[in-house]
């Protein structure tokens, strides 16, 4: 672990919870690994692909030796067909932060954090008939033409790049009759809030990290990704949540038959960099308070 990182540690408080932010493939559970064996502590996933079980590999969850190492929580704790929102997450951590034992927060989805450290109004369920249509139009459609339909002052707030985000904000205007925005004018209190928690964001030199991924994504595919893949090709459906893990498109196209396992690796590295670059542009914009650490 880099000796900059390991400075770090010296002026982290005792008993602050520790929240660990980052792009995809910089390191950042290894320092949440590191914190929690030098001081105590359970680990609790931030990332939004890291709670379904039908991924383990492709997701990069702990391994069981360094599960052995200290308690993780919020991982693969959820079956690959059901969907999982944010606030569920904020409802599955809550009792984790109350537990004694001192919470390291670790991930790297941005709106988990900003809606445990600033909270997250309460939004009724999507309708199903509305997710179904949902799902059929940004397939067909694509995600600009859901983005010209939100309302204007959504439309001002969300990440124009993030499907996943702008169909969102799509569902909760055609279920509920107001835009999302209006619902995040009321939020309640924080679970967290920040002036309370250690803030460390990792902030990857962008070379470095592309030779993070790809190694990261041979090495998958080396230690049982594809098998993986190849478990969840019977009730494959593109729709769902967990079918969006970084990859999982790729080499489920190549099983089909659709590309060659080469050109699976090489379109699911170019998938793994615009994710971190989408990663990059939420942190820097909405997670500015936060201690950066740069790397390498």
């Amino acid at each position: 672990m880099a000796g900059k990182l390991l400075s770090v540690l010296d002026n982290l408080s005792s008993d602050r919870p520790v929240l660990i932010a980052g792009p995809t493939a910089s390191g950042k559970s290894a320092y949440a690994l590191e914190i929690a064996s030098r001081f105590g502590g359970v680990i609790i996933n931030a990332d939004a692909l890291q709670v379904f079980a039908n991924w383990h590999v492709l997701t990069a969850r702990p391994s069981r030796d360094e599960e052995s190492v200290a308690e993780h929580h919020l991982y693969g704790h959820v079956d690959g067909e059901f969907p999982y929102s944010v606030g569920q997450w904020l409802r599955d951590i809550t009792p984790l932060l109350s537990s004694g034992q001192r919470p390291i927060v670790v991930g790297g989805t941005g709106l988990y954090f900003t809606a445990l450290t600033e909270g997250l109004a309460d939004i009724p369920d999507t309708k199903p008939e509305i997710r179904e249509l949902a799902d059929k139009r940004l397939s067909l459609e694509g995600p600009q033409v859901l983005l010209s339909e939100l309302d204007r002052q959504t439309a001002t707030r969300i990440d124009p790049l993030n499907p996943v985000r702008i169909q969102r904000a799509w569902e909760v205007l055609n279920s509920t009759g107001r835009g999302l925005a209006s619902w995040q004018d009321v939020t309640p209190p924080a679970l967290l809030p920040l002036g309370e928690t250690e803030t460390l964001l990792l902030d990857a030199d962008k070379d470095w990290l592309s030779d993070r991924i790809e190694r990261r994504f041979d090495g998958m595919v080396a230690n049982g990704a594809l098998e993986e893949a190849r478990l969840n090709l019977e009730n494959w459906d593109p729709t769902r949540p967990s079918s969006k893990a970084i990859g999982a498109p790729e080499l489920v196209a190549h099983l089909r038959g659709e590309m060659t396992i080469e050109q699976a690796r090489d379109q699911a590295k170019i998938a793994t960099r615009q994710y971190a670059k989408r990663q990059r542009t939420w942190f820097r914009s909405r997670m500015k308070a936060w201690r950066q650490i740069s790397l390498p």
